[in-house]
């Protein structure tokens, strides 16, 4: 419990860093870039062992329209949790699901798919995630 309340301490203070900079990250910048590279290192399926590595939880669904676009749903996001308590967090929930949007696609891009994944939020804590892989299959990844 201590491990996943540091994390979260963490993914608190670097929305916050990242959030104090310009809000405009330029062109060719993608969000979830900070999330990337610690996604690169976990060669795990995304809904069940990546989640459950860095959660220690499933994801609730997943659905897929069988042409590379994925819909990854979880209903209690832990990083969304702590700003569940009120719906003015509700337009901030993108800054804290950058991170992950970046971990997805860094795994995608460890398993060698290079892919696109963004985050809406209806109501908080829960979250879709669409992911969609390029159709050309898989790439090797880059060294």
């Amino acid at each position: 419990m201590a491990v996943v309340m540091l994390f979260q301490f963490l993914h608190a203070e670097m929305v916050a860093e990242l959030g104090a900079r310009d809000t405009d990250p330029g062109p060719g910048a993608a969000p979830g870039h900070a999330g990337l590279q610690g996604g690169a290192g976990c060669p795990k399926v995304l809904c069940k062992d990546l989640w459950v590595a860095v959660f220690q939880k499933q994801m609730d669904g997943l659905c897929t329209n069988h042409q590379g676009t994925y819909v990854l749903q979880d209903n209690s996001v832990p990083l969304l949790i702590p700003t569940a308590l009120g719906l003015q967090y509700l337009e901030d929930a993108p800054k804290f699901l950058a991170f992950t949007c970046g971990l997805l696609r860094g795994t995608l891009r460890t398993l060698g798919f290079q892919s696109l994944v963004t985050s809406s939020v209806a109501t908080l804590p829960a979250c879709k995630f669409q992911v969609v892989v390029r159709k050309s299959g898989p790439q090797r990844p880059a060294s």
